[in-house]
């Protein structure tokens, strides 16, 4: 898994400016942002929050009255100047993946490649590889399944060397399986090539596997974005995510304990054990710790069947969806997570901020 790239403040790493109005009846696009051109940047949101419909503005596929889109400093839209999407130097990833039937996979990728300039081309054979689909290119699509054909029309959209990645939700129309068939090669993407990927997505799963930095979207508007571990954390995030709040650590093995099938993965701040997937030490990972996984405690526990035990100082203390709970953020060294308690036991436990409490972390899901 990767780690998360480093972001420095301040507007010379906004390099994609995104400004777009569109009224429809009922619904009204009014965004502004400044974006990162590189990792995995999510578009994240209910259904009818707008996600989709940005993206296709950023595409060119909708022309909004009013908008500028710039990328690298090469204007796309503004006031006086209005490239085409076939001008674009993108790839576009539907949610269906909309193969030619009458085309071999081979074929499909050819056709593709044919809006590729030759010194923009991302080479046929990488994106092959980088898919896994070597041994699918003399099929016809309708004896590919799900993932297979997504992974073929995610490849097409690499053939035509784009500088940017727009994938709009690539998994939605995948069952479970298909999709963890289809995780592990979507983070290759982000890990061997060097472009940046606009991601829409609904599932915070997803979000938390792959998203290097977050825009939340509700009601055609952007309510937060930044940094993913930085924007989940926030205990003040407009979309309520329910049993998925929580927060994404970037971590890195530091040991593997045979005897007990189990590994260290190291933070800033402490270290998390969790079943051992086989992963080398020294491997970059990323885990999920859920609010409903975490307690807090102002006495030192005592022998305990959770092992994840971390002294911790509260740094904000926030509402939840229910009447009756609270969402409580603590630091552990340079490290956020937030616990979900009931107000009576907050009550009880005295939460204030800057209480020193004890983190007691009963689950950790690793974002492989």
């Amino acid at each position: 898994m990767h780690g998360a790239p480093v972001y420095a403040k301040g507007a010379e790493m906004a390099v994609i400016e995104a400004r777009f109005e569109l009224d429809w009846p009922g619904f009204r696009l009014a965004v502004d942002l400044k974006l990162p051109a590189r990792g995995v940047i999510a578009l994240f949101g209910h259904s009818g929050s707008g996600k989709t419909t940005l993206l296709r503005c950023i595409a060119g596929l909708e022309r909004a009255a009013s908008g500028r889109m710039s990328f690298k400093g090469q204007v796309w839209q503004d006031e006086r100047t209005w490239l085409p999407t076939h001008r674009r130097p993108l790839g576009y990833v539907f949610q269906e993946a909309s193969l030619f039937p009458h085309l071999s996979v081979m074929g499909n990728l050819r056709y593709g490649r044919k809006r590729a300039e030759a010194a923009q081309r991302i080479a046929l054979d990488q994106a092959i590889a980088l898919l896994g689909i070597g041994h699918l290119l003399e099929r016809k699509p309708d004896l590919l399944s799900g993932g297979e054909r997504q992974r073929v029309a995610i490849a097409r959209a690499l053939a035509v060397g784009p500088e940017i990645l727009l994938m709009d939700e690539p998994l939605a129309a995948l069952d479970l399986k298909r999709k963890r068939e289809i995780l592990p090669y979507l983070e290759r993407l982000h890990d061997e090539l060097d472009i940046p990927v606009i991601y829409v997505s609904h599932s915070p799963d997803e979000v938390a596997r792959l998203a290097d930095y977050l825009v939340a979207l509700e009601g055609g508007q952007v309510v937060a974005h930044g940094p993913l571990g930085e924007t989940l954390a926030r205990l003040d995030l407009p979309i309520r995510l329910g049993e998925d709040v929580g927060v994404v650590i970037d971590t890195q093995v530091g040991a593997v304990d045979p005897e007990w099938h189990l590994a260290r993965v190291d933070f800033q701040g402490g270290a998390l054990w969790t079943r051992d997937r086989a992963l080398p030490p020294g491997k970059r990972v990323r885990v999920r710790v859920l609010a409903r996984d975490v307690s807090l405690s102002v006495a030192e526990p005592g022998p305990s069947s959770i092992q994840n035990v971390f002294a911790g100082v509260v740094e904000s203390v926030g509402g939840d969806e229910h009447p009756g709970l609270l969402l409580v953020r603590v630091q552990v060294g340079a490290t956020l997570f937030v616990a979900r308690l009931t107000r009576r036991s907050a009550a009880q436990l005295g939460i204030a901020v800057g209480l020193r409490v004890h983190v007691q972390v009963k689950s950790v899901a690793l974002m492989e």
